[in-house]
């Protein structure tokens, strides 16, 4: 499938797991997405995946996720081969990207598969454009641009709701309040890596291309 390049067509993602590291033996524990076409949900992936271990008291309470849940859930490497065929052909989206992708290369590369798109993290670019929000949480900004959301947070398919909702949000703030009509992938990644002091003057001149 051809990678598309743009900015509002791309799959967002959400991983819960069992702690902070694959390289600790930590697994995914759930994974949530949301497809975005043309700036519209057109569909949606969710599944708890059991990673062959009991998980931690902490994580059970943090996530809602318990052992009872996950003792018939398929095998994370049953999940995320199915996984791998929905995301190919697309970019991706995560909030705090580097924690998401650490666990989706981990678990790929188990089962040796792989994806052809990149990642941009929603949370490095709210800082750039929401210099002035209280944190960049991904909780604490869906309320600084009043995104309904129906309280829950923490579990997969729910946070890649709201990711994709501030994503899109973040385009339209593109369009309305920098007069970049059509930002586009490889701009949004790019805004990611420009320092705050430059930021006003790099999307002035992608406001003229």
């Amino acid at each position: 499938m051809l990678l598309t390049q743009s900015a509002d067509t791309i799959i967002v993602l959400d991983f819960e797991t069992t702690g902070l590291s694959p390289n600790q033996g930590d697994r995914a524990i759930e994974i949530g997405a949301v497809k975005l076409e043309n700036g519209e949900v057109t569909e949606r992936f969710q599944q708890l995946m059991n990673p062959g271990f009991r998980v931690s008291g902490f994580i059970e309470n943090y996530t809602g996720i318990s052992n009872n849940m996950l003792r018939g859930a398929p095998s994370c490497e049953e999940v995320m081969a199915q996984f791998a065929d929905f995301i190919q052909g697309y970019n991706l989206v995560a909030h705090n990207a580097s924690f998401d992708q650490r666990f989706l290369d981990a678990e790929l590369e188990g089962i040796s598969r792989s994806y052809d798109g990149e990642f941009v993290c929603s949370m490095l670019l709210a800082r750039r454009l929401y210099q002035n929000a209280p944190n960049h949480k991904l909780g604490g900004l869906v309320e600084y641009k009043n995104i309904s959301h129906d309280g829950v947070f923490h579990r997969a398919l729910a946070d890649s709701e709201m990711t994709a909702k501030l994503w899109l949000q973040m385009l339209d703030d593109l369009k309305v309040e920098h007069q970049v009509t059509q930002p586009d992938f490889k701009l949004m990644k790019k805004i990611t890596k420009t320092a705050k002091a430059a930021l006003p003057q790099m999307l002035k001149r992608s406001a003229k291309c």
